[in-house]
């Protein structure tokens, strides 16, 4: 069985439809990455998965448990991590997760020992008395990822975990979700808007567009999907979608998108085959080649760049809200 399950699962807004008619199983363990524009319906599909929201219609069970009419037992079986801060400053890191156990109601003993497992488990065991207002940006992450374990989740939805974090940071914060989903077989349910974390880490993606899932899989198919390697070629005075004619002619050239004076290209086995397609260009001013990647995968699908800095509010955001569309 699925650890969530979704079956025509819609939201409306009065004439907006946010998600409309989502069928998505995933997997216990599986790290599961969620992408999509804004106003794609990402959020709001995630809000109705720990009850913040309540569907339209459709169906959906998280751990077994049906969202709409076993609500309680649902928040029992996740753990959420907020994209903004939510740890109190004023306790120490200890004290926070004190606090979350007794909102919990879990046993003091039980709380007591879980305290000490995921604090061992993030590595902020010998900062555990210090306030939370002396941490750095990383530490409170992974002190949120402590508090959101300490019931023993069977489902972590982690809301742009590393977003505004610096490189190195936020490559130890995936190193913790990718040990948790190993050792402790939670399901991770992830937003993010850094292309490159999504495709190392995910076993899975889905990419969200005007309500609807429009590609799902996992990264390496995803990226077959394009159909090649993409090259991009710019030109000064070059007439792009005048020379994109000319082009077509050429069986390894798959796709091709003209803007200004700067061509876009997939083309099948680039490194065979770029002289002769430079051969029909004459002098260019460059030449750029990658493998096909995620973001060429969300180009395809949506005709949309994924901009790292257009990251959403996050579902803390949305919480005082939540009221108003049950």
């Amino acid at each position: 069985m699925a650890m969530i399950s979704i079956r025509d699962l819609t939201k409306r807004f009065g004439t907006l439809v946010a998600v409309d008619s989502l069928d998505l199983d995933i997997e216990e363990g599986e790290v599961f990455g969620l992408l999509g524009p804004n106003g794609a319906g990402k959020t709001t599909t995630i809000s109705m998965l720990n009850t913040m929201r309540r569907p339209t219609s459709g169906s959906a069970t998280v751990n077994g448990f049906d969202v709409v009419t076993q609500p309680a037992k649902v928040r029992k079986s996740i753990g959420v991590v907020f994209q903004e801060p939510s740890v109190d400053d004023l306790l120490t890191g200890k004290e926070n997760l004190e606090l979350h156990g007794r909102l919990y109601g879990m046993d003091p003993q039980l709380a007591k020992r879980r305290i000490k497992e995921v604090l061992e488990l993030v590595e902020l065991t010998d900062r555990k008395d210090d306030w939370v207002r002396t941490y750095s940006g990383g530490m409170r992450r992974r002190l949120e990822l402590a508090r959101g374990l300490m019931h023993h989740p069977r489902v972590l939805f982690l809301d742009e975990p590393t977003l505004g974090l610096d490189p190195q940071t936020r490559e130890h914060i995936w190193k913790y979700i990718s040990k948790l989903a190993r050792e402790e077989k939670i399901t991770m349910i992830v937003t993010t808007h850094y292309m490159e974390e999504a495709d190392a880490l995910c076993d899975r993606i889905a990419i969200i567009d005007h309500g609807k899932i429009v590609v799902s899989g996992a990264p390496a198919k995803l990226k077959r999907l394009v159909g090649g390697d993409v090259v991009k070629i710019r030109k000064r005075g070059l007439d792009a979608c005048k020379l994109s004619a000319r082009l077509k002619g050429l069986g390894f050239v798959k796709k091709i998108e003209c803007e200004n004076h700067e061509l876009s290209l997939t083309v099948q086995d680039a490194h065979e085959n770029l002289q002769k397609l430079l051969a029909k260009m004459g002098p260019v001013d460059a030449v750029e080649v990658h493998e096909a990647s995620l973001n060429d995968v969300f180009f395809k699908y949506t005709g949309r760049k994924y901009r790292e800095d257009s990251a959403e509010g996050g579902w803390g955001e949305r919480m005082a809200q939540s009221s108003v569309s049950r």
